[in-house]
């Protein structure tokens, strides 16, 4: 069941409250089924003889009073007689207030009982969905990584010669030494903390025998008999696996490094998450990349955000739709055993080993539902096997980390499982077993059919986070993975890296039943970036679902951050359903995502090199190419017109994109050829142009050089003497509007802006309306989330109607208000003005209007939404790229 639906199943009790079945209809918006409901009402599964008490064997121990003092109520419930009986949540109300523990967790609720709909994720490991927040900020993790690359610093200086091998035994050393911490402190080994107990007894505290000792132990980890070892080592179990199979090059150790490995003992690696401590522990052994440790894994909220859309609601759904038969259920286990979850770039594993998680914890919940049905008269084993994950990592540590943390991962679940069912039963993790399918290689060069085999009939999900990496982002061998992968495709080196995986995806899925989902850098869906990938891809197949741009970040400090889209791929014949989830949180159910991520058929808008509505040029502003001679601050203008009043004359206002948004210029140094003689008769400005010349005599650029031929003017000139409309290059995607700016000729705008000259005051009105703004904020490419706005992509594709002088004149009605609203508060930047949350109600008035007016030019209905602008936008460029 899909939280949202808990949350409207719980609100729903409030609005008819029935105290008599307020608890057991609690339950039943769980997800608990009718027949363990009227079992519990009965009395067959109440386990509590107390009168106002019931307790329901693993789930609850409820009591309702009339008392104040349902902390001290809840406290006296909390003893070991009670839990005896594992229920995992203690609940007591009297109906005004309802105070409750979970027991597993520690954590406590209290709250009026009014507040429990805002407050329903509590409880949602009823209905088999643990909340992770607290495992995004486990401390363990953290201690252990810090540790462990204070460890790997200590051993690689006393160790010079490990990089020889590009550091693969160091790697292979670490993750055995991974998994003895954790087997010392999970059971997997039979005595708690024996690993490090006998590496302190048997090794001298200078460190000098430690390797020795490890050899050995690794030795005795990888064999069968062991009978005639000393104790302290026959005593150690046989691993197996692979994990111990192959003899390295132990590193030697001091007295720190031996000091450390004391530490981690102290450690409880219980508390360690396989599905967070693996990327952390993939910062251990990059130096470089430690700056936080914690910003390396991926959030679970977030991997949730892939693996819930592409497989997981599905399944819930079709178990909902099982219960009541027995068959239809174990039809549904044998389903998710057969099920190939498969990452193509999965790192230390994260996504694979959530994957894993929640499948585990799906056939717990089946199970659950199969033993109201019928009484199960044998134990009951697992049926989901690592070997249905499969995964691509060129990295050797992380390659090394994701097997052993699907290891560990395996160990966690079967003691849950054993935990949440009481015919449950695992077999021993000792001697190891197959691990996930991880293959070692580059995920551009292979053949991924030969790691995951797609037989017709099988279900297979393709997930993950592959590398972003811009087009200027890439070393030479990522190059040649894109020459390879897109075979020279025309303009295949302007995409980002992470295109590769999409492609080799819609191959990959062909005509087979397969889903795909990965996160993304936005910018594969922005820009010139459209139109050179998507064609190729959305031919063979289309997209399922897509979240629109949101912040990947984690709860660590310092996290990543990242601004990425999530894009799911699936075969044209699937049939599934296909939704859009914008940046506001909304999914909105769609009939086609194209390339743009918006609801419309598939369309590329390619550059142009003039405006396809016949709207003025548009072009860069002027740029100086002087070293920075010919641009002054304030102060400088002011010091030399006070010096020299004549070089008034040869100074003009100088504005880009940030000073613009500032409200703010600058000045610079503007000749014309007729005024340069009386220009250099100025020692302040003549000085400024002999550094001018020697900047760019300087250059090693051929064109460069010519311009010191003529050091006292501009590199690039487009300045015209006459009015001019200034758009920023990049604008945050906070604002509702373009910040368009409008100046006479005294002002020069630098290259850092684009500039229309001599145009009529309307097409100020333009861009500055909302439906520029919507068609700005699709088709424009990206840094970061802030709208890259490009004359040839943007700007000279928008479809504008011919309009009559009427019109026209009209607009300029409404763009004279807008510059007068601005000009009343003359206290605030333009950053300012146009802050959502700040804009003054006049200005925005002023817009709203002015928005009228342009969208009456496309029709007389107004439009509700950017998506209404959006479709009719889109169908008037088609029209207009059909007549040229």
């Amino acid at each position: 069941m899909k939280s949202t639906e808990i949350e409207e199943k719980v609100k729903t009790l409030f609005q008819n409250f029935d105290r008599e079945n307020f608890i057991y209809n609690l339950l039943r918006a769980y997800g608990i089924s009718k027949t363990s409901i009227t079992r519990l009402k009965k009395g067959d599964f109440n386990l509590s003889k107390n009168e106002g008490e019931i307790l329901y064997k693993k789930k609850m121990l409820f009591k309702e009073t009339d008392s104040d003092q349902l902390l001290a109520i809840i406290d006296d419930l909390s003893n070991e007689e009670n839990l005896k009986h594992n229920p995992r949540f203690v609940v007591v109300t009297n109906y005004k207030e309802l105070v409750a523990k979970d027991t597993r967790t520690g954590k406590n609720l209290d709250i009026a009982l009014k507040d429990l709909p805002k407050n329903f994720s509590f409880f949602l490991p009823w209905a088999g969905q643990e909340v992770y927040a607290a495992k995004n900020e486990n401390e363990a993790d953290r201690k252990a990584s810090y540790r462990m690359a204070k460890l790997y610093d200590i051993l690689v200086t006393e160790n010079p010669e490990v990089a020889e091998d590009y550091g693969h035994n160091l790697n292979v050393f670490f993750s055995r030494l991974l998994f003895c911490f954790f087997a010392e402190d999970t059971d997997i080994f039979p005595v708690e903390g024996m690993f490090t107990n006998a590496l302190m007894q048997h090794t001298q505290k200078d460190g000098s025998n430690v390797h020795l000792f490890l050899s050995k132990l690794f030795k005795v980890l990888n064999t069968k008999d062991n009978s005639k070892e000393a104790k302290y080592l026959s005593e150690f179990p046989y691993v197996n696996g692979g994990l111990f199979k192959d003899e390295i090059v132990l590193p030697k150790f001091n007295a720190e490094a031996r000091r450390i490995i004391e530490e981690c003992g102290d450690l409880d690696w219980k508390e360690i998450n396989p599905d967070i401590f693996g990327s952390m522990i993939q910062a251990v052994v990059h130096p470089g990349e430690r700056g936080n440790l914690g910003m390396h894994y991926t959030s679970v909220p977030n991997i949730m955000k892939v693996i819930e859309p592409l497989f997981l609601n599905d399944l819930y759904e079709e178990l909902e739709k099982a219960k009541g038969s027995a068959k239809k259920l174990r039809r549904l286990i044998t389903r998710i055993s057969k099920l190939k979850i498969f990452d193509p770039a999965c790192g230390s594993g994260n996504f694979l080993i959530i994957a894993y998680k929640e499948l585990r914890k799906l056939e717990i919940e089946i199970w659950r539902e199969i033993l109201e049905e019928e009484k199960q008269q044998s134990f009951i084993y697992s049926e989901i096997k690592l070997t249905q994950f499969y995964g691509i990592e060129i990295d050797d540590f992380a390659h090394e980390i994701a097997m052993l943390s699907l290891w560990l991962a395996e160990h966690q679940m079967n003691k849950y499982f054993e935990q949440e069912l009481e015919m449950g039963k695992s077999n021993p993790l000792l001697p190891l077993k197959e691990s996930g399918q991880i293959i070692r290689d580059n995920a551009t060069r292979l053949d991924w059919s030969q790691v995951c085999f797609k037989g017709k009939e099988d279900e297979i999900y393709l997930l993950g986070n592959p590398p972003y990496l811009g087009a200027r982002k890439q070393n030479k061998e990522q190059k040649n993975d894109m020459a390879i992968v897109f075979n020279d495709l025309k303009g295949y080196n302007n995409l980002d890296y992470i295109a590769c995986w999409f492609l080799k995806a819609s191959n990959y899925i062909s005509d087979n039943p397969i889903k795909a989902a990965f996160v993304s850098t936005n910018s594969i869906c922005q820009g010139e970036q459209v139109a050179l990938l998507w064609p190729h891809i959305l031919s063979k197949v289309e997209m399922g679902f897509a979240y629109h741009s949101f912040k990947w970040t984690n709860s660590a400090k310092g996290n990543a951050g990242v601004t990425v889209i999530i894009l799911s791929l699936q075969n044209y014949k699937s049939g599934y359903e296909k939704f859009i989830v914008t940046s506001t949180a909304i999914k909105q159910k769609v009939k086609n995502i194209n390339p743009y991520l918006i609801d419309y058929k598939n369309i590329y808008v390619t550059k142009r090199s003039s405006q396809i509505a016949g709207l003025p040029k548009m072009v860069f502003g002027s740029m100086a190419n002087d070293g920075g001679h010919l641009i002054l601050s304030n102060e400088e203008y002011i010091s030399i017109v006070k010096d020299y009043p004549v070089a008034k004359k040869f100074l003009k206002k100088f504005i880009g994109a940030v000073e613009f948004m500032k409200s703010d210029f600058r000045w610079c140094i503007w000749i014309e050829d007729k005024d340069v003689d009386e220009a250099l008769s100025i020692s302040a400005i003549s000085n400024r142009i002999n550094d001018v010349r020697k900047s760019r005599l300087n250059s090693s650029r051929t064109a460069t050089k010519k311009l010191a031929k003529e050091p006292f003017k501009f590199g690039e000139i487009r300045h015209q003497n006459t009015h001019s409309i200034l758009i920023p290059r990049v604008t945050s995607e906070r604002r509702e509007y373009l910040q368009i700016g409008f100046f006479d000729d005294s002002t020069i705008i630098s290259d850092r802006a684009q500039v229309i000259y001599d145009s009529d005051p309307f097409v100020f009105g333009v861009l500055s309306s909302k439906m520029h703004s919507a068609w700005s904020d699709v088709v424009s490419g990206r840094l970061k989330t802030d709208i890259n706005y490009s004359v040839s992509l943007t700007y000279n594709n928008f479809p504008f109607p011919k309009i009559s002088d009427k019109e026209k004149e009209r607009i300029n009605l409404h763009v004279f208000s807008v510059l007068e609203e601005r000009e009343k508060h003359p206290e605030k930047t333009m950053a300012q003005l146009y802050d959502p949350k700040k804009m003054p109600a006049g200005l925005r008035q002023a817009h709203k209007e002015l928005d009228e007016a342009i969208e009456r030019c496309y029709r007389l209905k107004p439009f509700e939404n950017d998506t209404e602008r959006l479709e009719y936008l889109f169908k008037e460029y088609e029209k207009m790229v059909k007549k040229k």
